[in-house]
């Protein structure tokens, strides 16, 4: 992995290195920060517990708040953005995918 083309994110504590083209490294680190912020607040609320299980409410949240938005003409989300946000997301997946320490189920 060519660090040129790496962006190192933390995430509910843990880092995790990803590819990233150099225009996007913004975009991607501020995705990362929105994403560990909605999974502190999980985390803090006591009512779910695990880094996949939090991982998984995180995401529901952020694709419903997406989805309610598209359904709002006013506050509609372009088509890029969403492309964004799923190739965000496609990402996170695998770096998720990629660590031993995160259990599945």
């Amino acid at each position: 992995m060519s660090s040129s083309n790496s962006v190192t994110v933390q995430i509910l504590d843990k880092e995790y290195s990803i590819i990233c083209p150099q225009e996007e490294r913004s975009n991607l680190v501020s995705a990362a920060r929105y994403l560990d912020g909605k999974m502190r607040e999980i985390r803090s609320s006591g009512k779910v517990i695990g880094a996949d299980r939090i991982a998984v409410m995180a995401a529901l949240n952020i694709t419903h708040d997406l989805l309610h938005k598209e359904e709002r003409p006013d506050i509609q989300a372009s088509g890029s953005t969403r492309e964004q946000v799923r190739d965000l997301l496609d990402r996170v997946d695998l770096a998720l995918a990629d660590d031993p320490d995160i259990s599945k189920g």
